[in-house]
């Protein structure tokens, strides 16, 4: 049996370690395993390489992906579904393991649907894919933006400043109020709801006629600042690092010292949370995935996603996999409940 993996969307702390754990079970169950490179970027091209279990048993602590890994849209190429399987059949593949967020999964979903053999993996440092509780990646880039967010609480002190943090998070707040809360900030400001900076400014008033400094989170997708020339990737999503003009961050910051007269300063976390090392609880939930997901292709169960389900790894319907999960208002309203 010969099976192929890849890695599409933006990179994550884990992917390695997912890769590892299909590789370990490929190698309990004699299964053939060929690495697409750069994600659906690599069918279309019909670019592989041949892996083992030794090339990545070294890679579990490290971040990015081997592998490498694109956001080429097949479905946005001229053929390009049909070169995507014709290379799938030139490869001999009996099955295609597919790691990524609703983008990749979509694309997965779509071949499926054409009667291609796949299976899923959820991978997204958003959390933002309904098919399962938590997505790896997600607690990584929590754990980063966390010590950085604290890193910058501890030299606001020492100053006196309010400090602003921009974390990654496009339509989704889950990274912004996890890492937030862990952090301490005392405001944090998500996409899902309705941004009101006056009540950013009302905090941190009030904390500083206490005496005390202030931190505040602020997620990149929040509509702080026009973005509407910014470049789009081939699934449609705003290439907001990319884009012209202000940040959220440095606006906030800037609206915060108007109203206030407070020395603030304006960080954006950026990337560095993305290519983090993976910690304890990706590496593990990641090389279970991989082993569930092997064990469904050599068992004949495809279309389905492996999914984390509490403390236990199951199986959804693929179409999961592209459904999307934002925070909902009862989780927000106790979140909010941290922020004074």
């Amino acid at each position: 049996m010969k099976i192929g993996v890849l890695n599409g969307g933006g990179d994550c702390a884990g992917l390695n370690a997912v890769t590892r754990g299909i590789l370990a079970g490929a190698a309990h169950l004699g299964v053939e395993v060929i690495g697409i490179r750069n994600g659906w970027a690599g069918l279309l091209e019909n670019r592989t390489v041949r892996i083992d279990y030794n090339m990545f048993e070294e890679l579990i602590g490290t971040g990015g992906t081997a592998l490498g890994t694109s956001r080429t849209n097949p479905l946005k190429r001229k053929d390009g579904l049909q070169t995507v399987v014709n290379n799938m059949t030139l490869l001999g593949l009996d099955c295609l393991i597919a790691v990524g967020g609703d983008d990749t999964l979509g694309v997965a979903a779509e071949l499926w649907r054409n009667g291609q053999k796949i299976i899923g993996v959820p991978k997204t440092i958003d959390n933002d894919l309904a098919g399962t509780d938590y997505s790896f990646g997600f607690f990584s880039a929590v754990d980063e933006a966390m010590r950085m967010i604290e890193s910058l609480k501890t030299t606001g002190k020492s100053h006196g400043r309010v400090m602003v943090a921009e974390v990654m998070g496009r339509d989704a707040g889950w990274i912004s109020a996890f890492a937030g809360i862990a952090a301490g900030a005392n405001a944090v400001i998500i996409p899902e709801f309705q941004s009101d900076p006056d009540e950013v400014v009302r905090i941190v008033r009030e904390r500083h006629n206490e005496g005390k400094s202030s931190t505040v989170v602020v997620a990149e997708g929040v509509k702080f600042v026009s973005r509407e020339k910014a470049e789009r990737d081939e699934f449609g999503h705003e290439l907001i690092a990319k884009a012209q003009g202000e940040t959220n961050a440095s606006w906030l910051a800037r609206y915060i010292e108007e109203k206030t007269g407070l020395e603030t300063r304006a960080t954006v976390l950026g990337h560095t949370i993305r290519g983090t090392a993976p910690n304890s609880y990706d590496r593990v939930m990641t090389s279970l995935l991989g082993l569930k997901a092997i064990e469904a292709a050599h068992e004949g169960r495809y279309g389905i996603m492996v999914s984390i389900r509490g403390t236990k790894i199951e199986e959804v319907p693929l179409s999961e996999g592209v459904q999307k999960k934002y925070v909902d208002p009862a989780t927000w309203n106790e979140m909010k409940k941290f922020f004074m």
